[in-house]
């Protein structure tokens, strides 16, 4: 078994209201020095059977159609080791 995970981040040009508020939190938690916070989703799969090219195509049109809202979001699918 194999596991894939797909990340999900609004894209650049897409307001980000969670981010910067745990931006603007952060200093009064003393943690300086960071200049930008992006908030994001990160779907774990665990794949049956080998992760192949019609597997990750399968996963790509997952990802496209129902995990990320293309429109403002952007996603990268990456294959992980065990």
């Amino acid at each position: 078994m194999a596991r894939v995970v797909v990340d999900v981040m609004l894209k650049p040009e897409i307001l980000d209201p969670q981010g910067q508020a745990v931006q603007r939190a952060l200093p009064r938690l003393g943690f300086e020095g960071i200049a930008d916070v992006r908030q994001g989703k990160r779907f774990e799969l665990e794949v049956e059977g080998p992760v192949d090219d019609a597997a990750l195509a399968r996963i790509n049109e997952m990802a496209e159609t129902f995990l990320a809202n293309t429109v403002i979001e952007d996603f990268v699918v990456k294959v992980e080791e065990k």
